[in-house]
């Protein structure tokens, strides 16, 4: 592979937004798709994020290709709900993006303490990242499943060799979290906004 895992979702992260500063749909949409195949290499460990990172992907997806010209900016797929009254129903595109966000929020929280902590364990990466952003929202079931998950992450160093490729992954690492952070900082600002940030999992 050229690069490493991160070279597809950071070319993408360049075209996320608008000549007026609006995040686009599809180019975010796919930039968290490129993130996939880094949770592939989680192994077993992660398969419940993918699918469910997965699955909002492509609740958004969905709703942006019904009329793409319509719903090209991100927040208009939450907008066209919020006057519909449908933003806090479970299955709600609204829903989706915010899930989407707190999951990429924990990734790049992981990510970053694979950098900052070079002495830490996978495991210990993962549940330091998990306490600080998606403990608060999970109910008692999602959290006890989460923690029985964490203790089959993999060995750090290999896992830091099969995502590095041919290129520097530290600094990949280091340039998607730098990146990718301040989007979903907007997105949770827009979602706050509405009152829509809040919404918790059963």
């Amino acid at each position: 592979m050229e690069g490493t895992v991160f070279t597809p979702a950071l070319e993408e992260l360049q075209h996320v937004k608008s000549e007026q500063g609006e995040i686009l749909t599809k180019h975010f949409l796919d930039a968290c798709r490129h993130i996939l195949p880094v949770i592939d290499k989680f192994g077993a460990a992660m398969t419940l994020v993918k699918s469910d990172i997965g699955g909002n992907i492509t609740r958004l997806e969905t709703l942006h290709s019904s009329n793409p010209t319509r719903f090209n900016c991100l927040y208009s797929l939450v907008q066209v709900e919020i006057e519909t009254k449908t933003a806090k129903s479970s299955s709600s595109c609204t829903n989706g993006l915010l899930w989407l966000t707190r999951a990429m929020d924990f990734l790049v929280a992981l990510f970053q303490n694979l950098i900052q902590h070079e002495d830490w364990s996978m495991s210990q990466a993962c549940t330091d990242a998990y306490n600080k952003t998606l403990k608060k929202w999970h109910g008692w079931l999602a959290s006890s499943s989460f923690t029985v998950v964490m203790k089959l992450a993999p060995d750090r160093k290999k896992f830091m060799e099969v995502i590095g490729g041919t290129g520097d992954i530290n600094a990949d690492i280091q340039k998607f979290c730098t990146t990718f952070s301040p989007l979903l900082e907007e997105n949770h600002k827009f979602l706050s906004r509405f009152r829509l940030d809040d919404m918790k999992a059963s």
